[in-house]
């Protein structure tokens, strides 16, 4: 009975996080940054960290999702998609946004979302970034 909870509850995780990377890409397709920026920096008073097993299973979920859907999802739908969900359990998030020079003197952008410390999406190599932004969605 507990696998078979667990996997309704997988399922669950997936659809929601699919269903907030369609809305994340949309948002970012329709509107100007300033505005989907501000959309990120809306959270909740009553915000706690996320627990570092359900900042993973989001992470994981939309991150499965972005390799897989017909579009180029990319890390600013993917955080966007994951601060959505954070904000939705009421967890507080912050999504940063980063630039970094290529050797070829490329400019590269790139976003990651983090819950307090806890690392939840994008993070990985995101140390190579210079910090331009930060929208947290804890106050």
């Amino acid at each position: 009975m507990h696998a078979i909870l667990n996997r309704i509850r997988r399922g669950a995780l997936l659809a929601e996080a699919l269903a907030a990377l369609v809305l994340s890409s949309a948002l970012i397709a329709l509107f100007p940054f300033r505005r989907v920026a501000a959309m990120a920096a809306k959270g909740r008073k009553d915000a706690r960290p996320a627990s570092a097993s359900r900042a993973f299973d989001i992470g994981w979920a939309v991150a499965g999702w972005g390799r897989r859907v017909p579009w180029h999802a990319m890390c600013f739908q993917q955080g966007l998609a994951a601060q959505m969900m954070l904000r939705r359990r009421c967890l507080a998030s912050a999504l940063y946004y980063g630039a970094r020079r290529e050797v070829d003197g490329v400019l590269v952008a790139h976003i990651w979302v983090r819950s307090a410390h806890v690392d939840v999406i994008g993070c990985e190599g995101s140390e190579a970034y210079g910090l331009l932004a930060v929208f947290s969605a804890a106050d």
